[in-house]
Parts: structure tokens; C-alpha cells; sequence
């Protein structure tokens, strides 16, 4: 009997070889190679044996685009508001949603929520099937009685078979389909064990044939590793059509999901939820959760407006700047490293003010991970208050991005970000001259923006407004 060939797959990227090495030639990741058998014809390629088709089942065609036929779906709301925010409106048929997050921070709370919400009479969706690979269902049951979420319509299903749980959802054909989880699922054409590279790939490449094929919603539950990122192949996130990552520490209440990739809405949008007994609930004013209340100002604490997808959020920035026992230390929560430093050597060169000899940690409150240059201004504004002990305007919210040369650069969304410094009671805004309004509008009545172009005249404008 002739030996089964076998390929090396790598774990990062999902490429193929013919032979094994130490270092991926294509990612250039070590040690990632593990082997694979190679199959010629999986369950999902049986539809292009004689002519060509995608994922979605459709025949190649050359066609002009204005031919196209296309159709609006209707968004299915999930029951919760800020999880729709997340998806880009609410759910659309036949689309494919991974989440991925650390262990207990609430993937399958959130998404038992959802599929409950979806299975009620007085959902556009109708019906839902909860697949669980790694729970009994007994134990399923007794989370959403746990959670006080009524058990009579919704359909659940224990299966790690893919061919199995494409069958039942045929069977049953509902809306809305929920998989947990990804990992734990294999095909009888791979002779591998359940979570390795070659059956992640090709378990989601046959379940996101059929949510194409059929218009059935999916989410697919995935596993993440001690870096954070996704488990398995890079290829997993390239097949789905939405990719969301739950943030948030084990010993806070609240949980935030933030898009990464979205096919129908915007990347980056961020969702805050809080834990409750009775699962994940959206809050209403995320900006409030994150903004500190004190009895009177304090040394290298201010206000930033970040945007977060296509909302603004106010957020506090903390900064400690001490004397050194040694070789000086540079930590950021929350922010880039990288750009801390820089940005340090900037305020060094062009704002009068260094730290060579001193510690500088940075802080964004509530575990907030903020990915836009808008925080610059308000990083080196609250290091400079912790420099000078001198503490800032508690009614100031500040944002900026600062250039290599000592100039406030604008940020996108500007006068949106000012109205949400004023709704929120703020007195005085640090701006940006690109984004202060150029004539006098009504609607910024109750704030002072003040407009500056360098590094040198923000830091002296704030300290101003102290001393006055």
C-alpha cells in the first residue's frame, strides 16, 4: 500500500510545502510548519468538479458590474444595541462573524443573548441553532436559566462533526446559526485532530460555503492565543466576513468588542458592555465609564477626545513622570510604546521640556486600548502637568496629533468631537487650528476652543487657563 502523501501547513500564515523547514518562507515565522495530509477533494470543492464556482456556489461569468443583481438585506437586530453598533446596523443573512477574546470574558454569554433574542417570535429572524462543541447541553441550559433568558424556542445542538451540523442546519434551516466553537470542530476528510491547522481552515472554509449558499447568519466562536491574536491560521480571518475581539480585564465589570474587520460596516468600531447576573448589558454613555471624578484637580491627569469606528469618546489619560533610581523606564497602558518615546523626544525638542533622567508611565483609564494619533496632545499635555506638578483645567478635553516637528496636526471628526466634550459639561477645548470652526456657530455657545498650531503654544495655553 503506497504511503499517503503529506504536506507541512503552516500554523501563521496557512501556507503549503512540500517538505518541512524551521522558517516559513512566506510569513517568515519559525517553527510553525506542522505536518498535514493532503486531500485532494474536500466536501467543499465538490461543486466545482465540473465547472468553476466560489464560495458563495456561483458559476464563473464575465460580466459588467452594472449587471449585477443586488439586493438589500435587511439588518437582523441582535437584541442588543451595542452589539449591533459592532456588526455595522445588526446582522446580515448569510454573512459569517468570528469572535474571538480570552477565556470567560463572555463569548458564549453574549452570544446565547443573541441567539435566544433571535429565536423569539418578535424577531425579524424567527428561528436560531445553538451548536456546542465544547458543552454539554445541559450545561447550555443552564446558563440561560443562570441569565433568566427564556429556553422555549430556541433549538440547540451538541456536534464537533462538520458534516453532521451542516446536515441538522439544512434540516432545520433557521436565520441564525451559532458555533461554539471553531476548534472543536473536524471534517471525516482530514485525518487530523480537532484544532489543528488543516481542520480550522477546512471547517470554516464548509461552513462558510453553506452561510453563503443558503443565507443562514454564522457565528463562529474562536479560541485566541497568550499573545491575544486568533488560534490557527491568519487564513481563518481572511474567509470570514467579520472579525471581532473582546477587550476587557477578568477583574473589571466592563467588556468592550471592537471590530477589526467588518464587510458591512466600519473597521475599529467599539462596543462597550458591562457583566451583569444577568449577562452582558450595553451602557447607554460609554464616556462617562471612563472619565474620573475628583474632588479638586490632580498633577498629570487630562481629558482626550478619541474616536473609536464613527463615535467620539471621551477618555481620561493619566501620566507619572519620576525621578530615576536607574536606567529610565518608559511603560504605556492602553497606548503604543513606541510612540510614547517618540513623542517624549518631541516634546523634548520642540516644547522646552525633557525626561532623560526621569520615569514616564502612561495610563488610559478604564482599559481602554486607544489606536489613533488624536491622543498625542493630550499624552504630552498630562506628562507635562506631571512634570510641573502643576495640575490642568478639570473642564478641558484636549486632542491633536503632534508631528516630528513640533506641529498639532488635525484629526478626523473634529467638530464631532467637540460636541461631545460639550455635552458632556466640558468648559474648554485644545484643538487642532484645522479643526476649530472657522466662523462662530451656535452650537459651541457653552465651550471655549482654543485653536493652536505648535507644540510650545498648547503647552503654554494650558497652563494659562490655570493661572487665570
Amino acid at each position: 500500500m503506497a504511503k499517503a502523501k503529506s504536506s507541512y501547513v503552516c500554523q501563521q500564515c496557512g501556507a503549503n510545502f512540500g517538505k518541512w523547514s524551521g522558517q516559513c518562507a512566506e510569513c517568515g515565522e519559525w517553527n510553525s510548519l506542522i505536518e498535514a495530509p493532503t486531500v485532494t477533494a474536500m466536501p467543499h470543492h465538490k461543486a466545482a468538479s465540473k465547472k468553476t464556482s466560489n464560495y458563495a456556489g456561483e458559476q464563473s461569468a464575465v460580466i459588467p458590474l452594472n449587471a449585477v443583481p443586488m439586493s438589500l438585506d435587511t439588518r437582523l437586530p441582535t437584541g442588543v444595541s451595542e452589539f449591533d453598533r459592532v456588526l455595522g446596523g445588526g446582522l446580515v443573512a448569510g454573512s459569517v462573524v468570528l469572535i474571538g477574546g480570552d477565556p470567560g470574558i463572555g463569548k458564549s454569554t453574549i452570544l446565547l443573548q443573541t441567539a435566544i433574542h433571535m429565536a423569539g417570535n418578535d424577531s425579524l429572524a424567527g428561528s436560531a441553532l445553538y451548536v456546542t462543541g465544547e458543552e454539554s447541553l445541559s450545561q447550555v441550559a443552564m446558563r440561560a436559566q443562570r441569565l433568566g433568558l427564556p429556553t422555549d424556542r430556541l433549538k440547540v445542538l451538541a456536534e464537533t462533526n462538520v458534516e453532521t451540523i451542516c446536515h441538522a442546519l439544512t434540516q432545520e434551516q433557521p436565520a441564525v446559526a451559532v458555533i461554539d466553537s471553531i476548534q472543536t470542530l473536524f471534517t471525516e476528510a482530514i485525518q487530523s485532530a480537532p484544532g489543528g491547522v488543516s481542520q480550522i481552515r477546512e471547517s470554516a472554509a464548509i461552513l462558510t460555503r453553506y452561510a453563503k449558499q443558503t443565507g443562514t447568519a454564522l457565528f463562529l466562536v474562536g479560541h485566541v492565543t497568550k499573545e491575544g491574536a486568533l488560534a490557527g491560521p491568519r487564513v481563518l480571518e481572511h474567509m470570514v466576513d467579520t472579525v471581532l475581539y473582546f477587550e476587557g480585564q477578568s477583574d473589571s465589570r466592563f467588556r468592550m468588542i471592537r471590530a477589526v474587520k467588518n464587510r458591512f460596516g466600519a473597521v475599529n468600531e467599539l462596543g462597550i458592555f458591562a457583566m451583569t447576573d444577568t449577562g452582558l448589558k450595553e451602557v447607554a454613555n460609554p464616556s462617562a465609564i471612563f472619565l474620573s471624578r475628583y474632588d479638586k484637580p490632580i498633577a498629570g491627569s487630562i481629558v482626550m477626545v478619541s474616536r473609536e469606528g464613527t463615535r467620539p469618546l471621551l477618555v481620561e489619560v493619566q501620566a507619572l513622570v519620576d525621578d530615576t533610581q536607574g536606567q529610565p523606564r518608559r511603560m504605556a497602558i492602553g497606548l503604543d510604546y513606541q510612540r510614547l518615546a517618540m513623542l517624549l523626544a518631541v516634546m523634548h525638542r520642540h516644547g522646552g521640556i525633557h525626561t532623560s533622567g526621569q520615569d514616564v508611565y502612561v495610563n488610559v483609564v478604564g482599559g481602554v486600548k486607544v489606536l489613533e494619533t488624536g491622543s498625542d496632545l493630550a499624552v504630552l499635555l498630562a506628562c507635562a502637568s506631571s512634570i510641573k506638578e502643576k495640575p490642568l483645567l478639570s473642564r478641558l478635553a484636549v486632542f491633536g496629533e503632534v508631528g516630528l516637528s513640533g506641529e498639532i496636526r488635525p484629526v478626523p471628526n473634529g467638530q464631532e468631537r467637540i460636541k461631545e466634550a460639550l455635552k458632556h459639561g466640558f468648559t474648554h477645548a485644545i484643538v487642532p487650528k484645522s479643526n476649530a470652526p472657522k466662523t462662530h456657530l451656535e452650537q459651541f455657545d457653552g465651550i471655549e476652543i482654543i485653536a493652536v498650531e505648535r507644540l510650545d503654544d498648547a503647552i503654554e495655553k494650558a497652563f494659562d487657563l490655570v493661572a487665570k
